[in-house]
């Protein structure tokens, strides 16, 4: 029986209900696609890795990026994160991380691209 459990309208084959840590994940990609000031009523939630796209990327814009991820992660009481790995890329960047479901033993890794040009947050890895 599912814990948790959601609507997506994203998936390839429309399948509409999403449940537990696909749901998750869902959710986390959509908290990292939402920039800072465009949720209604909410200023203050968002992503702010969108700022650093056209930065030099330095060991300050990383330690950023980092913050960054481990404040939408910490945002979400059902996961956790681990090994945040991030890599400049010619038209972004990419961040690579392992997240583990509270609780459980459930982990995937998760591999998502801020790219310059698409001006969308993509999950390689969902």
């Amino acid at each position: 029986m599912a814990t948790y459990k959601g609507f997506n309208t994203q998936d390839e084959y429309h399948k509409f209900r999403t449940t537990d840590f696909e749901l998750i994940k869902r959710d986390l990609l959509n908290h990292f696609n939402i920039r800072y000031g465009e949720k209604l009523m909410k200023p203050t939630f968002g992503c702010g890795i969108w700022n650093y796209l056209f930065d030099p990327f330095t060991n300050d814009v990383t330690d950023n990026i980092v913050k960054e991820v481990k404040a939408i992660i910490d945002y979400d009481p059902r996961v956790n994160a681990d090994n945040i790995i991030v890599v400049g890329y010619e038209h972004g960047i990419q961040i690579e991380l392992d997240i583990s479901l509270v609780n459980t033993n459930q982990t995937s890794k998760m591999i998502f691209q801020f790219d310059k040009n698409i001006g969308a947050a993509l999950a390689l890895s969902l």
